[in-house]
């Protein structure tokens, strides 16, 4: 069985996290349920790991790496982005931008499970109605 990892980075102060990562986190959640239901027949799985980010490194919050590569360098035209999230600065108490996913003209602050999923196919080269 090929495994590939799917790493959440999420800032999180005293087990509380922003809500734009943590329904990033239910979208991720569900991609890997929904990936590891189809592409488990084909011999691939896909293990979910969450990274608890310290304020300090704010920066790598609500990211998503598939196989160690942020989702938005495996989709065409994606591009990583920011904007200010004040949900972030109640969590750290200071004005604060956070991580979004920027593709055909729309910023994504959570990012959704269709991104997801798209990004782990193009990992894993499958992209058809048999797997992912």
């Amino acid at each position: 069985m090929k495994k590939i990892q799917i790493e959440w980075r999420h800032l999180d102060v005293d087990g509380a996290t922003c809500e734009r990562c943590g329904d990033t986190g239910n979208e991720v959640e569900q991609a890997v349920a929904a990936l590891n239901r189809e592409c488990t027949p084909q011999g691939i799985s896909f293990v979910l790991t969450e990274t608890r980010l310290e304020a300090e490194a704010l920066n790598e919050s609500n990211a998503i790496l598939i196989d160690g590569r942020y989702l938005e360098t495996l989709l065409p035209h994606a591009e990583r982005g920011d904007s200010h999230c004040s949900s972030c600065g109640d969590l750290t108490g200071e004005e604060v931008e956070c991580r979004t996913v920027e593709l055909a003209g729309k910023r994504h602050e959570t990012v959704p499970a269709s991104l997801i999923r798209e990004a782990a196919c193009q990992v894993v080269d499958c992209c058809n109605s048999q797997c992912c």
